[in-house]
């Protein structure tokens, strides 16, 4: 029996069949036997409130300094960086129009560079949630498509981001 969603060749006899999918009239499995009460056993007692959630760990949302371009991060105070001037925007002229005749030398160089830091902003409880399932789906698409060997990381990366969702 062949499943598929083409006609049969000329070689081949086609059958048609519906199954049906209302599920089992009774279950299969035998109703679990319930001791009687009796005078010996103590009465119930009230299982405690459940404990409150604890909120996701924070993500910040940071904006690079050089090319205004967003990123996650559980860091929300990254480190500064040089960049290249020109990068920054701070500039009207690229860096590659320099006087004819001039050749750049170390000193010019280094002093095109200046100290920059990403800015970063932290995300509300529901917006960490939101991103993190849409990591645990991105990480799962890749999973399943991926080789045996590169499977590891993506399977490490799974454990992280389910341990942060059970917060959500």
């Amino acid at each position: 029996m062949i499943y598929q969603g083409t006609p049969c060749p000329h070689s081949q006899q086609q059958q048609t069949l519906q199954l049906d999918d209302s599920g089992p009239s009774a279950s299969p499995l035998p109703e679990p036997s319930k001791p009687a009460p009796s005078a010996a056993n103590p009465p119930a007692v009230p299982l405690p409130p459940p404990t409150p959630r604890t909120p996701p760990s924070t993500m910040y949302r940071c904006v690079r300094a050089t090319d205004q371009t967003t990123y996650l991060s559980s860091n929300g105070d990254p480190q500064p960086y040089y960049a290249p001037l020109a990068m920054t925007g701070m500039l009207p002229a690229p860096l590659g129009h320099v006087t004819p005749g001039v050749k750049p030398d170390a000193a010019m160089i280094a002093s095109q560079y200046v100290l920059v830091q990403d800015q970063c902003a932290p995300m509300t409880p529901q917006d960490t949630c939101t991103t993190l399932r849409d990591q645990y789906d991105e990480n799962e698409r890749k999973l399943s498509r991926a080789f045996k060997s590169d499977q590891p990381p993506l399977l490490q990366r799974e454990q992280a981001l389910l341990a942060e969702l059970s917060h959500c």
